[in-house]
């Protein structure tokens, strides 16, 4: 990417990773496998609601090529193959699910000094179309993302974003849900090791606001404690400590203050790296 702007779809992004990125509530494991030679595995698993399901997920690298194999509690297999500078600054991804033979997708990328194009083709019988493109710079980018259903001729979604970037903080504005929702984020670096982000938005034909507003707090190179709050009354906390190299273990923490007797909500989760 260079010096030149993100995709669309990091537009804000570093507000929303702050609010919500590692935050669970129920009980979570995952165990990586890395090899020299390009092999790895990687299983996760999450207990939700006394339904236990997980996946395991076979990654391969080899040059430019990454093939990306996934199956999951119900045997459904899914499989990416990516390529990477086919042509300059390019990345073309082909996907499909197994047993659904309608999942095929082929995705490009392509990165420009002063633009980031993606587009996605869905190949099947209705044919969906997705593209997105961002133009300016890493400090400065504008862009859109549209969907097309070619069967029934209409649009899935249509997007817009502008987004500003400092060493300091980072701001985003995001007209979202076909033009419904007005979303704004705000993330800002206090300093080294302190980080505060909110994040609102407005729905044109309801007229409801609402808002989050977090931080992050690294106590130490190896923890990092993170905060949560939102208009609805809901406090959350995230307590995570890397207790071996790329070993995490991570206790979220979520009350609703707005429910009479209701109990916290906590979640468990250990990622484990040999």
């Amino acid at each position: 990417m260079g010096n030149g702007p993100a995709p669309f779809s990091d537009i804000g992004k570093r507000a929303k990773d702050l609010l919500t990125k590692d935050y669970n509530f129920d009980h979570k494991f995952s165990l990586s496998v890395p090899s020299s030679t390009g092999l790895g595995f990687v299983a996760t698993g999450l207990k939700k609601d006394q339904i236990f399901v997980g996946d395991i997920n076979a990654l391969y690298k080899s040059g430019n090529t990454t093939v990306d194999v996934k199956v999951d509690t119900y045997s459904n297999v899914s499989t990416k193959v990516t390529l990477n500078d086919i042509l300059p600054s390019s990345m073309v991804a082909f996907s499909f699910k197994i047993p659904d033979h309608k999942s095929g997708k082929l995705d490009v990328q392509y990165f420009h000094p002063h633009a980031a194009i993606d587009s996605s083709i869905g190949l099947n019988p209705t044919l969906n179309l997705e593209f997105s493109t961002a133009i300016g710079s890493k400090d400065l980018s504008l862009g859109a993302e549209v969907g097309f259903d070619t069967v029934s001729a209409s649009f899935t979604k249509y997007n817009a974003g502008i987004g500003l970037n400092n060493h300091d903080y980072s701001a985003a504005l995001i007209l979202a849900d076909k033009g419904q929702t007005l979303k704004a984020s705000y993330i800002h670096f206090v300093n080294p090791t302190t980080t505060v982000a909110a994040e609102m938005s407005h729905k044109f034909s309801t007229y409801d606001n609402s808002f989050t507003i977090g931080s992050s707090h690294v106590v130490n190179p190896l923890t990092v404690v993170k905060t949560r709050f939102s208009d609805k009354g809901k406090v959350a906390m995230l307590y995570q400590r890397e207790w071996r190299p790329k070993s995490l273990i991570t206790f979220s923490a979520e009350y609703d203050s707005k429910v009479l007797n209701a109990s916290p909500k906590l979640g468990l989760a250990l990622a484990l790296k040999p």
